[in-house]
């Protein structure tokens, strides 16, 4: 019986196509019904890992078990598997239901129960009543359920994913994140999620594999991997982090000291290693565990520390937030500051140029490696 935390194992897997490495010996192993999710830029190698899960293509180097079985010697067509594309791939001179049949064509199954199935994928997906449905019909979210419906009603152990939301508005995306995150815990089937987008990540998943040019920098769940990342290139990825260059100074109270551009001496917490004194490090924060207040009689709010002077850059105001940007001595990019706009009165209450004072939580710096 195979270990449930290893049911998928992916042993030093290298993909070379020519002289280009584009998966380079990943280890990862994902457990039986977890949601897991490979993120990162394009190019990085995220599809065609995906793609050597499904059988498509072949690792250079490596090993891939699922469910305890060895995958070298099994076509795409026999393994436990199936995958929804990103364009969805409905076929247009079938309807709904034909196209949801359409996968166990060869199981030869009697009408009834070929029916059943189908009807009960329909339900699965919401999209009951809609089987004579032409494909032309249809919504690209309704679509999209279609092409889920068709590879989970092969009753596969793993449901390959490659981007399958691109394609929608941004409204109709969040929708779909959740309801594919409620169907997946509903039946329990290991999902392989990828995506570029981090917001989509970070909301669907039970981890994260981060990966840039064919390696795997971080593998987290998603709180982790946004509050403690384990290096410039994650923290960066995963949200907006501003980056301050600095150096240990010492150590107090289980914290370091550090002395960092811009903000002077300050305790920050170490979350990638250990730094000792005079060590370069990289000082990041983000947006949202700055404050910024228009007076230094107002400096520091309650729960932060810190007052420093500055002056802001640009602001943007997004509706239920706005973003700062705000100019410090001796710091050549301006930090990213989120303040939620609780207040109606504080629309636009910040203008280019004018001076603003930054406060940060007391846990928010966090030291990395220096780059």
């Amino acid at each position: 019986m195979s270990d449930p935390a290893r049911f998928i194992d992916i042993q030093k897997v290298t993909k070379r196509f020519g002289s280009v490495t584009a998966v380079d010996a990943v280890d990862l192993q994902i457990a039986r019904g977890e949601f897991f999710s490979l993120l990162g830029a394009s190019g990085c190698g995220k599809t065609t890992l995906l793609r050597m899960l499904a059988g498509f293509e072949s690792p250079t180097e490596g090993e891939i078990l699922i469910d305890g079985q060895p995958m070298a010697a099994v076509a795409a067509h026999r393994r436990p598997t199936n995958m929804v594309f990103q364009s969805y791939a409905i076929f247009p001179h079938l309807n709904v239901g034909q196209n949801i049949a359409y996968g166990l064509r060869k199981e030869r199954l009697p009408k009834l129960e070929l029916k059943k199935r189908v009807d009960e994928a329909l339900e699965m997906i919401k999209l009951s009543g809609y089987a004579s449905r032409r494909a032309d019909q249809l919504s690209g979210g309704q679509r999209q359920r279609v092409a889920l419906a068709r590879a989970l009603i092969r009753r596969p152990k793993v449901l390959l994913l490659d981007e399958p939301l691109g394609a929608l508005d941004k409204k109709l995306r969040e929708e779909m994140q959740l309801e594919l995150r409620q169907l997946q815990e509903s039946l329990g089937i290991t999902f392989v999620f990828v995506t570029h987008d981090q917001e989509e990540a970070l909301t669907m998943s039970d981890r994260i594999a981060v990966m840039s040019a064919g390696n795997v920098l971080q593998v987290d769940d998603p709180h982790s991997l946004y509050e403690r990342p384990s290096c410039a290139q994650v923290a960066a990825f995963i949200g907006s982090m501003n980056f301050l260059k600095g150096k240990v100074r010492g150590r107090e109270n289980g914290h370091a000291v550090v002395e960092a551009e811009g903000l002077g001496t300050i305790r920050a917490e170490a979350v990638a290693g250990e730094f000792g004194e005079g060590a370069p490090i990289l000082l990041a924060i983000r947006p949202e565990k700055l404050a910024i207040t228009d007076s230094a009689e107002r400096a520091p709010l309650d729960n932060y520390v810190g007052a420093i002077e500055g002056k802001i850059a640009a602001a943007s105001y997004l509706g239920d937030r706005s973003h700062y940007y705000v100019t410090l001595p001796g710091v050549q990019r301006p930090l990213a500051v989120a303040a939620q706009n609780v207040d109606r009165e504080t629309e636009g209450w910040l203008q280019s140029g004018a001076p603003v004072w930054l406060s940060w939580q007391p846990k928010g710096p966090i030291l990395l490696p220096a780059e």
